[in-house]
């Protein structure tokens, strides 16, 4: 995932009402009226977090007659998380391996409590 998408894409998800606005629109797609329910902030602001949500790539619109549903973007969330993940494997490797360290320390340390 290219560096600025990245950062455009945490950004814009560090703010709560918009992870809600995620959150709500992993269940399928909403308009503006049916995001702003939960919130007390207005209309306009709520567009503002989905505009930035958009530029984020995170979220797009279609238009269906008179409304505009917002989806969220699968795919775009899915590059996050992969990239999360990759980071997340490299530190359990590192536990495990510290892990397996300790593990075979123990025996010795026992030893020595021991002779104490």
């Amino acid at each position: 995932m290219e560096q600025d998408s990245l950062d455009r894409a945490f950004a814009a998800l560090s703010d709560p009402v918009r992870r809600a606005i995620v959150a709500r629109l992993s269940r399928g797609p909403a308009t503006v009226n049916e995001l702003a329910e939960p919130f007390d902030i207005t209309l306009q602001a709520v567009s503002k977090h989905i505009s930035v949500l958009e530029g984020a790539g995170l979220v797009w619109r279609t238009r269906d007659a008179q409304r505009r549903p917002v989806h969220v973007d699968a795919a775009a969330l899915q590059r996050l998380t992969s990239w999360i993940d990759r980071y997340r494997l490299e530190a359990e490797a590192r536990y495990r391996a510290l892990d397996g360290l300790l593990a075979a320390a123990e025996p010795s340390r026992r030893k020595k409590e021991k002779e104490s």
